[in-house]
């Protein structure tokens, strides 16, 4: 089926997309368990991570050049190896989204509680969760452009306080907190890295309204480079400052280091700048979604793989509407119901196999030769790639044994499903060739 999607999204709105999508709540605690795990030369371990993330970004970018259809990784996923790999690839993604966008419309009421105690009720936070996903989904249905403008409000609002802690951070720093004097081992580092890593999640759903970028090609090179290397120098600029400010401390403040340093910079203001901070945060990356991932409903619709009725465009506004409907309710569902947080890090080992199947498909597309080339292509042949997945399989490893064992069922129970769909669909194809051919007995 062909898409109806219009073309407003350039590297100026991808570059906030990866931003948005990537600083999450995680920004308000990581500099506090980076200094747990390696002392004065957490840094370093903002370093590696950051290397991990551009080798995953660099495949993104030449996958993601050879499309100009949306779905972000589930499409490369799909072109690359098949309709049972999209499959899974759709589903996963889709799932681990919604029910982190679930908690974090949970959160988001949390947070603001600190202003309105009445949120912390079930009835008053279930009616702001319907208003939040009811607005988003508003704003989404009018058009990519409306949501991407949305999205580019929120991130500077985030960045704001961010960057405030930041610029006044440095005239009460104490430089010598940032001498390494510790002596750090290979294992420290890799447990740090294991715990970063996940804050630099997020492109894979900034990519995922290709069918409405402009100049895939170059869009999405440029936008994730500059996406992701303002993000490495925000969260290591903000480690620097928390660790130069609170010292030794710094390991006190696990719920909240940045909080803590705004509040020892302007005093009361200092808090509640950094509340606000949090929720328009998390506000953000849930908008980034809301735009983002019912183009993956959209797209496996699309390819047969979903039902039909999600690939419904809007006759006015051009949007997949059902799909942002659809998604948006399903989140609202799931935020009133509960029983979601000990699914996040199932949420995040999915988002991991999302990223290994990206990986691998720039590996399957080369050894295809296609005809053409992409307008981007990494150097150094297959090492990128091969390094990357390595990467990638030896974090899927630090997970627990429950956590592994939940994964495997949960590719297990989706298998079935598949298999199942394709049999109803084989039998649906049989019925529709039998009553074709026995209308056209008929009329002759």
């Amino acid at each position: 089926m062909q898409e109806q999607l219009k073309r407003s999204i350039g590297v100026f709105g991808l570059t906030a997309a990866v931003i948005n999508m990537t600083i999450g709540t995680g920004i308000f605690v990581l500099p506090a368990l980076a200094a747990e795990h390696m002392g004065t030369a957490a840094l370093f371990a903002f370093l590696v991570c950051g290397f991990l993330i551009f080798l995953i970004a660099l495949c993104f970018a030449e996958t993601g050049s050879r499309f100009s259809v949306s779905g972000g990784a589930y499409t490369y996923i799909e072109f690359a190896f098949g309709n049972y790999a999209g499959f899974l690839a759709n589903v996963i993604f889709v799932t681990s989204c919604v029910l982190a966008d679930a908690a974090s419309a949970r959160a988001v009421a949390k947070t603001l509680s600190f202003f309105w105690p009445a949120l912390d009720a079930p009835v008053f936070r279930s009616l702001f969760c319907f208003l939040l996903f009811a607005t988003l989904a508003f704003v989404n249905i009018r058009g990519a452009k409306q949501g991407m403008r949305f999205i580019v409000i929120t991130t500077v609002a985030k960045l704001i306080p961010l960057l405030l802690v930041v610029v006044l951070g440095t005239t009460q720093m104490n430089w010598s907190a940032l001498t390494v004097s510790a002596h750090f081992e290979l294992n420290n580092l890799g447990a740090a890295t294991l715990v970063l890593f996940f804050a630099f999640i997020g492109l894979e759903t900034a990519v995922a309204n290709g069918g409405e970028f402009k100049n895939p090609a170059r869009t999405v090179p440029l936008g994730l480079f500059w996406g992701l290397l303002i993000v490495l120098l925000l969260y290591m600029a903000i480690q620097l400052i928390t660790q130069g400010v609170l010292g030794n401390e710094l390991i006190k403040y696990k719920e909240a280091p940045i909080t803590a340093v705004a509040q020892k910079l302007l005093g009361t203001a200092g808090l509640t700048i950094t509340v606000i901070g949090t929720a328009l945060s998390m506000i953000g990356g849930i908008s980034g979604e809301v735009l983002g991932i019912p183009r993956i409903l959209y797209a496996g619709a699309r390819d047969g793989l979903m039902p039909s009725f999600l690939f419904k465009v809007h006759p006015s506004f051009a949007t997949p509407y059902y799909a942002i409907l659809t998604y948006t309710l399903c989140c609202f569902i799931l935020s009133v119901t509960g029983s979601i947080q000990q699914l996040l890090v199932l949420s995040s080992a999915s988002i991991l196999l999302i990223y290994l199947g990206v990986v691998l498909s720039v590996i399957r597309f080369r050894l295809q030769k296609p005809k053409t080339d992409t307008a981007f292509r990494m150097p150094g042949g297959f090492t990128i790639p091969v390094v990357a997945s390595i990467i990638i399989l030896w974090v899927l490893s630090n997970l627990s044994k429950q956590e592994l064992i939940g994964v495997f069922i949960t590719l297990a129970a989706l298998s079935v499903i598949y298999v199942l769909m394709q049999m109803v669909k084989k039998k649906q194809n049989i019925l529709t060739k039998k009553i074709d051919s026995e209308e056209g007995n008929t009329i002759q």
